[in-house]
């Protein structure tokens, strides 16, 4: 019979403990876990991204609902522990709930802690410490303005950078003379203030806090020395303090946290505690990677594999604020016994200290450039002996200009079970087993397999080291970083840029972003044209220039340089009118082929290109985008309308989407597809959307693809009205053009970010009119190109600008 284990808290350090339990005993325990907020776990480090926009609540989640249910854990969440009776071994929480324990884990974590001003009461001073914090800041950066951040610490400075990007004034106070005193020395400490002045903030230094102003509302901070600073929001950073009450009031041992030996254990036997409420050998500690390295022994000793207990951690930081880097580990000051090797160059804003005691390296800063971090790391750990050669740790062996020992040497003197990624708790092991038997080749691969260098990328040197060592070099798949050989700038940064800057044209992008070819190539081009008109529809102005030939055309080109005109017939439902209007212009512009399309449409082959304005023209209809990356066909059976296995009327429903949807341009082609019952005739199942009517309701299909790489598509989510339908299908197909890469499938788009994160961006309403709200605002703006040439009665001047030599490499794929 497997034993009650329960834990109290749904923290990082807590969850990463139960994940590894779970690796080394699955079927031990019977695990309860009782949370206090109503998320599932998440990465509290990357809060300062939510803050600052460059990260949404579902990008940081580190464990959704479905982990908990995959793995039998029953999750007590929006709920706190009240009670613990360490008698009847019986936890009791704030809503009632009785949970009796074998075992029972207390990871509280910590809180914030709240200076005791005069007026720290009134609306508006708050902490930063959960995603709640966050929310309230983005609110007040609706309506105020100016925001104090109380505490130059690294939570004070990660939340003042957010503060500064919801385009509020900020201060920081600090009663120290430099920022980041216990991470940094004052030298580093300098340089950081100065780039941040840079950025925009502003710095109250030796500044002791007196009392809050304001009536209900707070208005201002006022000082020990008489000055005050105006302000409608502050934000206290000023330190943590171990949650420790729950365990007070049981009679477990406190002390400034709640004390444990190596094993994790407490006084009372059967309870332990791990993370940040833990105090162990009078060190409670603050940062993530000791809190992991806890929940590893932790695990262990529940699992009943034996270990040598927790020893305590060396730690380290890192910073990086709005490309800012900054780290640092150890002991870095200078104390008596210790001598310090620095480098700095003020030319690139670069400055490096390492620490020796006895000719071992036993702290390190950077600033500017914190490539060597994980083999500065490293080294702390190993103890090294460099005496007589300490100038090899930055120099290399010649002292001056070689290498210094490799990332790979000290990768292959790792143990297992040390953590490579702080930030997500990733031990070597980890990586390793997503290398040999998950198939991983790239450290992409690896991010999306086990999260490592997911947070703040610091170990992806480290990674990159594991692979290579791993694999060999030739077997590691290499990964651009840009999104074309322009610009070394990914995907996202680009559209961060966009965003950020307002920028409206190409060109404009190319040269603000420094891009190396100043004309950019056919791959960035119309990427950043989507981009643009994705993210400023009303005032980008869509450039043919930009745009593939097929595109510029309004046709696919084909082998012999002619084209193919596909008109759209809505779910392939047409008319004798508009057949007979086909069959016109297909005599008189002598088109060689009449072909019924595989989206249930007809394809007008053999087309010369100075035919398409006219031949547009005399079909007066829409076109088919069967040449874009747009929606292209809404493929349905006949449905309940005739079929006698019908259940829905999958005819209107194809034709209401394809309607709603057409003229909308997406990263890459999109297909859709209704079928009327679970026969499924139209092939729902491998399509980008497929709908599938049931009784009483419909079924949503994602990602799928039945082109070279088939992938069956995976469910969404169940419906009962056509209105949710095409409420879930426009929020969908407005996320992938808001989060896929130009030129990307919904396929691969799906398996890079994942269907958890899917479901979890679409499962709010609120969300979901969001989406829905944008894609609308793109669509209103929108119409059919040749229409509107049409309409201008401007087919002459509109076509000799749309002329351009073919080029058929540039074409986007595409038969239907």
């Amino acid at each position: 019979m497997k034993r009650k284990l329960v834990m109290i808290g749904n923290g990082m350090a807590g969850v990463s403990f139960v994940e590894q339990l779970l690796k080394l005993n699955p079927h031990r325990y019977e695990v309860t876990i009782i949370g206090a907020e109503p998320h599932p776990n998440y990465n509290r480090i990357m809060l300062s991204s939510v803050l600052a926009g460059d990260a949404s609540m579902q990008d940081i989640i580190l464990n959704d609902w479905d982990w908990y249910r995959d793995n039998d854990i029953t999750l007590h969440y929006g709920q706190a522990a009240e009670r613990i009776d360490a008698v009847n071994q019986l936890v009791t929480t704030d809503k009632g709930i009785e949970v009796k324990y074998d075992e029972l884990v207390l990871a509280t974590g910590s809180l914030p802690f709240m200076l005791p001003l005069p007026g720290a009461d009134k609306e508006g001073v708050i902490a930063f410490r959960d995603i709640k914090d966050c929310e309230t800041m983005i609110d007040a950066s609706k309506n105020y303005r100016k925001a104090v951040v109380i505490g130059g610490g690294l939570l004070g400075l990660e939340a003042a950078r957010g503060l500064v990007n919801l385009k509020m004034d900020v201060s920081v106070v600090h009663i120290f003379d430099c920022l980041m005193e216990r991470q940094l020395d004052p030298t580093a400490s300098k340089l950081l203030q100065g780039e941040l002045e840079s950025q925009g903030m502003n710095f109250l230094l030796e500044k002791q806090s007196d009392s809050i102003i304001g009536k209900k509302r707070v208005a201002g901070l006022k000082f020990k020395d008489g000055t005050h600073v105006d302000a409608d929001l502050i934000v206290m950073a000023v330190g943590i303090k171990p949650n420790v009450q729950l365990a007070k009031d049981c009679g477990i041992e406190v002390n400034r946290g709640i004390v444990v030996n190596d094993y994790l254990q407490t006084n009372i036997p059967n309870i332990y505690a791990v993370g940040e409420c833990a105090e162990h050998r009078g060190i409670a500690y603050g940062l993530v990677a000791p809190l992991y390295e806890q929940g590893a022994i932790l695990a262990k000793k529940l699992a009943g594999v034996e270990s040598e207990g927790y020893q305590g951690s060396v730690v380290s930081t890192k910073l990086k604020v709005s490309g800012v880097n900054v780290f640092s580990a150890g002991r870095f000051t200078d104390e008596p016994g210790t001598q310090a090797l620095r480098i700095q160059d003020g030319l690139d804003g670069v400055y490096k200290k390492v620490v020796f005691e006895k000719g071992k390296v036993v702290g390190a800063v950077l600033f500017g450039d914190t490539s060597d971090s994980s083999r500065l790391f490293s080294l702390i750990r190993s103890g090294e002996d460099f005496s007589g050669r300490e100038k090899e740790v930055l120099f290399g062996p010649s002292g001056g200009g070689g290498k210094p020992a490799s990332t790979t040497d000290l990768v292959m003197a790792m143990s297992g079970d040390e953590i490579v990624c702080g930030c997500n708790g990733v031990t070597k092991d980890t990586i390793t087993e997503a290398i040999m038997e998950k198939g991983c080749v790239s450290i992409a691969e690896i991010k999306a397999c086990t999260k490592a260098s997911g947070g703040c990328g610091g170990c992806k040197p480290l990674v990159e080291a594991i692979l290579t060592t791993t694999l060999g070099a030739d077997n590691v798949a290499a990964v651009k970083e840009g999104i074309c050989g322009c610009t070394a700038m990914s995907r996202d940064e680009v559209v961060d840029a966009i965003t950020r800057m307002r920028l409206t044209t190409t060109k404009e992008v190319m040269h603000v972003l420094e891009w190396n070819n100043p004309e950019g190539c056919s791959k960035c081009r119309p990427a950043l044209n989507y981009y643009l008109g994705m993210a400023f529809p009303e005032e980008h102005e869509d450039e043919l220039e930009s745009r593939f030939v097929n595109e510029r055309n309004h046709a696919n080109i084909q082998k012999d340089g002619t084209f193919s005109v596909v008109p759209r017939i809505y779910g392939g439902v047409t008319t004798p009118e508009d057949l007979k209007k086909i069959a016109v212009v297909a005599e008189k512009y002598h088109v060689p082929l009449v072909k019924i399309t595989g989206g249930q449409r007809i394809d007008l082959l053999g087309v010369k290109k100075e035919d398409l304005p006219g031949m547009w023209k005399d079909l007066d209809m829409p076109s088919g985008y069967a040449y874009g990356k747009a929606l292209r066909t809404v493929k349905t059976c006949v449905g309940s309308t005739f079929c006698r296995f019908g259940t829905q009327d999958s005819i209107k429903m194809g034709i209401d989407l394809e309607k709603k949807f057409e003229r909308l341009n997406t990263p890459h082609k999109v297909k859709l597809a209704v079928s009327g019952c679970p026969r499924n005739c139209a092939e729902a199942t491998i399509k980008d959307l497929g709908v599938v009517a049931i009784d009483g309701g419909w079924e949503l299909y994602i990602a799928g693809n039945g082109g070279t790489r088939v992938r069956a598509a995976d469910l969404l989510v169940k419906v009962k009205t056509e209105e949710e339908v095409l409420d879930w299908t426009g929020a969908y197909l407005q996320y992938y053009r808001e989060t896929a890469n130009f030129g990307e499938r919904t396929s691969e788009w799906a398996q890079r970010i994942g269907l958890d994160t899917i479901k979890q961006a679409l499962e709010s309403k609120e969300d979901r009119d969001g989406y829905n709200s944008r894609i609308d605002k793109t669509l209103d703006l929108m119409k059919d190109p040749w229409q509107q040439i049409i309409e201008n009665d401007e087919l002459s001047r509109a076509f000799d600008a749309l002329i351009a030599p073919a080029d058929p490499q540039a074409a986007s794929s595409g038969r239907e």
